[in-house]
């Protein structure tokens, strides 16, 4: 157990502080293979955490793939000159609009995207309307956190979700969208109360804004894949290979039209990520496999009734920040999958909206800090969590009542 719990605590020291960016598999393949050699975790039952986590980690590399296609194609370049456009003259209604887009691109395309590609092109628009970005770019972080909530497709933690809680794609986005939508409510309203003084400063740009170019091609392959999507899980067939298809396709026109190289589209799989997920998996197997089981196992509520899943998802939520989402969702996971997808989603809104209360809570608030550090965006971790604090609580309880309400709705 001690052996374990040292490996875990490296793994996730090492990945948040990432030291000279060195990839975060540069510590977890030694400690995952450390754990083997010494016998801590049987060979046998490290290649079944591995075949289990396999097909989630297979799309997550085709989604990262696919969102680095979109960005070649010009899908976020036209998503910023749009927002430019329509929030133009308004930063109350800046905000509104980046809502949407930051919405349905973590919907559709993962937190990632949001993150990475995304906030760039919000951080652009803020500066060329001469506003704070503040606001705007507190909202992508919280809502590639929070607005992950909606599809299988949309989190690696919705994926390994996904697979516990037996739902088909279309059930698990009825019973999500309530909370989805509770959360994008209660983050904007938040956020538009927090940053009340930034949202009131005008404008003042004075050249034209250029017209918006859609890109129609790729906006057509994002909706075939949403519902390949929808059509592989009828199938019992990995969502992975709806994304690989619409990466393909968009690969080859981006590739024929020279906007993408073949190395770019091989690094934005980004596979030392993806090795970095199937170790801590390892890691983690072995953690709860030595005691870890027994102590979650006394702390988690019981049942499905209200107060147990609002309990479960302020745990889920608690222990996201105390070790990190991802190693939180493959310890929770284990412990609820036999007991009935409401409790499996109760943890996944916890592992989602939770981690927006700490830098600590997931990766993603690490690659928003990478990405702000060099704007006006005050994103100490004090003011981080300050934010979180005023917008987790709320949400967590608010997506819960959701969550209940779906269930009685839509059934499980």
């Amino acid at each position: 157990m001690t052996l374990a719990l040292l490996a875990l605590a490296a793994v996730l020291a090492f990945a948040l502080i990432r030291p000279r960016g060195l990839a975060e598999a540069v510590v977890a393949v030694p400690a995952a293979g450390l754990l083997l050699v010494t016998g801590v975790i049987p060979v046998d039952d490290a290649a079944a955490e591995v075949a289990r986590l396999f097909p989630v980690v297979a799309f997550l590399a085709a989604v990262l793939v696919l969102a680095q296609l979109c960005d070649d194609e010009g899908l976020f370049h036209a998503a910023g000159v749009l927002m430019a456009r329509w929030g133009a003259g308004d930063p109350r209604r800046l905000l509104g609009v980046v809502f949407v887009v930051a919405a349905g691109v973590t919907a559709i395309l993962s937190l990632d995207a949001t993150v990475v590609l995304l906030t760039p092109v919000v951080l652009a628009t803020a500066r060329t309307l001469h506003v704070p970005a503040a606001p705007h770019a507190y909202a992508t972080a919280h809502l590639a956190n929070s607005a992950s909530l909606l599809l299988p497709v949309s989190n690696l933690t919705n994926l390994l979700a996904f697979a516990a809680a037996g739902l088909s794609f279309l059930h698990f986005a009825a019973l999500m969208t309530l909370p989805w939508l509770a959360a994008l409510v209660c983050e904007y309203l938040v956020l538009r109360l927090l940053f009340r003084r930034d949202l009131q400063v005008r404008p003042q740009r004075t050249e034209p804004l250029p017209r918006a170019e859609l890109p129609v091609f790729v906006l057509s392959v994002l909706g075939l894949t949403l519902a390949g999507f929808a059509v592989t899980s009828l199938f019992g067939l990995s969502p992975a290979w709806a994304a690989l298809a619409g990466a393909l396709v968009l690969g080859a026109r981006s590739l024929a039209q020279r906007r993408s190289t073949v190395g770019g589209i091989v690094r934005s799989a980004n596979l030392p990520f993806c090795a970095f997920v199937l170790c801590l998996g390892i890691v983690v197997d072995a953690v709860m496999r030595h005691g870890l089981d027994e102590v979650m196992a006394e702390v988690l509520p019981r049942g499905d009734t209200l107060p147990a899943l609002l309990g479960v998802a302020a745990v889920a939520a608690l222990l996201s920040n105390v070790v990190n989402n991802l190693p939180a969702t493959l310890v929770l996971l284990t412990l609820v999958a036999g007991a009935g997808p409401a409790v499996v989603l109760a943890v996944l809104i916890g592992v989602n909206v939770g981690p927006n209360l700490t830098y600590l809570g997931s990766l993603a608030n690490l690659l928003w800090r990478n990405v702000v550090r060099n704007s006006d965006v005050p994103a100490g971790a004090l003011r981080f969590s300050a934010v979180g604090l005023a917008s987790v609580p709320v949400t967590l309880v608010a997506c819960v009542l959701a969550l209940w309400a779906g269930i009685r709705l839509f059934g499980v």
